[in-house]
């Protein structure tokens, strides 16, 4: 599959008259390659070709795990001591002598990183942004790729149950996160997809904050925001919870974002905008009251990353269509009171869309 992806790449460059292709962000590798590394200081490199097979550079002590992959085109390793950008510019001109035309992500490519080409390709142009190339062929997922992101959510509702067996006054929210991940551990899920997020009472108001040491109290609405991986690719999903009784107002942001949620994602279909199913959710936010309250895009695209493209907001009018994933997440935060967040990350199909998680979504109460 990988090296499908390869190939329609090479077709590409080769449509757009490029010399070379340099790609350095780690998931792009990984999402062409099968190979994936977190980013470090170290150079890690995949250069393509029109008419050449294309070479990895990283590492010497990534080498023998990139082989391990299975990869089937030569990969070359660098020593610490050694001049990573020197030994990159005498593989490239072995295939391209004169390489004028480059494309890269531009937005990863370091200015330092872009220098060193530079300097050893004089007389070439690095003009050409391969970011919205890469975007689109990462937009639609493969069936293999749909796979693998439903058994992500298996985990992510998995998650949820335990954590929310594990709420109760005067429990503190990184305790209740701990006891989660252990459990995911346990089954052999090693990595999250992001920092598990638990947020309890007036915390949940700020939708960017992070997990601390608070203790959860009685009568409030604690959130959940997590996701696994799974063979490369990720889940995301929020709920929220109440711990005890809750008064009529607290219930009413529940309600209205519960609302929301299921009415943007009942509507999702191919043929729709992204601008027009987050104003979907936005309506029914807004008509309540909230409107100033819910104050992000309803949704983010995912798959191997928990950002991805297309945005679901305001502005976008790319049409949905079927094999595209991302979440469908209003929210309300209420500043110095509470905040409520519902997420799904869904699929679309021929007619609709489908959902990764299936933890409930009406109010569940814990004590």
């Amino acid at each position: 599959m990988q090296y499908q992806k390869l190939h329609h790449l090479q077709e590409i460059i080769t449509q757009k008259e490029l010399d070379v292709a340099y790609l350095s962000d780690p998931m792009t590798i990984k999402y062409l390659t099968g190979f994936g590394s977190d980013p470090v200081e170290r150079v890690l490199a995949l250069l393509v070709f029109p008419d050449h097979d294309p070479f990895l550079f990283g590492p010497a002590l990534e080498v023998e795990a990139i082989k391990g992959t299975g990869w089937p085109f030569p990969v070359y390793g660098y020593l610490d001591h050694e001049a990573p950008f020197e030994m990159i510019a005498a593989e490239v001109k072995k295939r391209v002598a004169n390489p004028k035309m480059w494309g890269a992500e531009l937005g990863f490519l370091t200015v330092t990183r872009l220098r060193a080409l530079k300097e050893r390709f004089t007389n070439a142009h690095f003009n050409f942004d391969l970011t919205p190339t890469i975007e689109q062929m990462r937009l639609i997922k493969s069936a293999d790729e749909i796979d693998k992101l439903n058994e992500a959510g298996k985990w992510a509702d998995f998650a949820f149950k335990v954590g929310f067996e594990a709420v109760h006054v005067g429990q503190s929210e990184q305790a209740v996160a701990a006891e989660l991940e252990y459990a995911l551990k346990k089954h052999g899920i090693m990595q999250m997809s992001f920092e598990t997020l638990i947020q309890a009472g007036p915390h949940a108001a700020e939708p960017h904050g992070a997990t601390s040491d608070r203790m959860i109290q009685d009568n409030q609405l604690v959130l959940f925001d997590l996701g696994t991986i799974y063979d490369g690719y990720i889940s995301d999903a929020s709920r929220t919870i109440a711990v005890g009784n809750l008064n009529e107002r607290q219930k009413d942001i529940y309600k209205v974002c519960l609302e929301a949620q299921l009415t943007a994602q009942a509507a999702a279909k191919p043929g729709m905008t992204a601008a027009e199913l987050d104003r979907v959710a936005r309506d029914v936010i807004e008509k309540a009251g909230y409107g100033e309250y819910f104050i992000h895009r309803l949704g983010h695209g995912m798959g191997m990353s928990e950002h991805e493209f297309p945005s679901i907001m305001e502005g976008n009018n790319m049409l949905l269509e079927p094999g595209m994933c991302f979440s469908i997440e209003p929210g309300i935060y209420i500043p110095g009171f509470a905040g409520v967040r519902i997420e799904d990350c869904v699929h679309i199909t021929k007619d609709g869309c489908l959902p990764f998680t299936h933890t409930t979504k009406e109010l569940q109460s814990f004590n």
